[in-house]
């Protein structure tokens, strides 16, 4: 499992089931709840969110290995990767965070991660389960909750309050 000192949950799911939609629609419920979310998504794609021509962009594509971009509304930190041949590790991605503001991490992606997992299962996407073979998802979230025994809780896929209820109960309570 992977170490780490705040509670800390995993999406899992094939793309197209909806991970970032419910998690959209989870967060402003934990927080109404006073609840503190971080949130790392990890994607396959090649992200930039500095502009060319912009003195952050000059400075980090001058050789900056980090650079942060502060203003009062929000930061940025940007970290070059010499090593561009492999994934990241989850853990590498949670050293990044300010933990003393934060009460619960949610992870999308990182599907292999050794960390506790609700996954997602739409059956119209004719993708295989998840959970019968990675023994860190503790509950599965589906559209029709009825239709199979599952060995693991059942949740249902459009119901994020019962989600975040879920959340609450087994990780902030």
């Amino acid at each position: 499992m992977v170490e780490f000192h705040l509670p800390m949950l995993g999406f899992a799911a094939f793309s197209g089931t909806g991970k970032t939609t419910l998690l959209s629609k989870l967060i402003p419920l934990l927080r109404e709840k006073g609840h503190r979310i971080g949130v790392i998504k990890h994607t396959h794609h090649n992200i930039d969110i500095d502009k060319p021509g912009k003195d952050s962009y000059v400075l980090r594509k001058s050789g900056a290995d980090q650079m942060i971009l502060a203003s009062r509304y929000r930061t940025a930190l940007i970290i070059e990767k010499a090593d561009s041949t492999r994934e990241p590790e989850l853990q590498d991605v949670l050293d990044n965070l300010q933990t003393d503001s934060l009460d619960l991490v949610l992870v999308e992606g990182f599907k292999l991660a050794k960390i506790n997992k609700i996954e997602l299962h739409r059956k119209a996407l004719g993708k295989p389960y998840l959970y019968p073979d990675d023994p860190n998802i503790i509950a599965i979230a589906v559209e029709d909750k009825g239709s199979k025994d599952y060995l693991i809780d059942s949740l249902d896929l459009n119901d994020p309050q019962q989600i975040a209820d879920y959340i609450e109960a087994k990780l902030l309570s």
